[in-house]
């Protein structure tokens, strides 16, 4: 990167210091990769606040033209979803080769691991906030995933 980089980089991560509506920040093809600024915590960060933000820098993405389509309807209200904390990667193992955390079909309680986000070079574990069987898996292994983003759908115990 140069310092010209480096500058507008770190005008975007003001920026969103200073817009506590805005949760990340995507340029691809700037700086050489995809870049994405994210804020690391739900609290609100201010210009004169220091506070976690995140820099993650990731190979281009696929054209628009390859990304895969979700045309799926909504989910009944009975599902519940289990959501991506931060922007990754996605794995559904532990290890490459080993059987994935969940299936659908599987049943999951409060706490269990579901799967696993790498960011940063560093490996989230994903636990479920309550029980309940697995109904839908939205990702396939090792795909890209956006903060917020649905990883799962699961029908709550009854």
């Amino acid at each position: 990167m140069t310092p010209d980089d480096l500058k507008e980089l770190a005008q975007l991560i003001q920026l969103l210091r200073e817009s506590p509506e805005i949760g990340s920040i995507e340029i691809a093809g700037r700086f050489g990769k995809r870049v994405v600024v994210t804020r690391s915590s739900s609290r609100s960060l201010t210009a004169s606040e220091p506070g976690p933000i995140e820099t993650v820098a990731t190979p281009p993405s696929r054209p628009a033209a390859e990304a895969p389509r979700a045309t799926a309807a909504p989910p009944p209200s009975t599902l519940k979803e289990i959501k991506s904390p931060m922007v990754g990667t996605f794995y559904s193992a532990p290890e490459p080769g080993a059987d994935p955390y969940v299936k659908v079909g599987s049943r999951v309680s409060a706490g269990q691991t579901v799967c696993i986000i790498e960011a940063m070079k560093i490996m989230n574990e994903i636990e479920a906030e309550f029980g309940g069987v697995v109904k839908e898996i939205l990702l396939e292994n090792a795909q890209a995933v956006e903060f917020g983003q649905v990883l799962f759908r699961v029908e709550p115990h009854g």
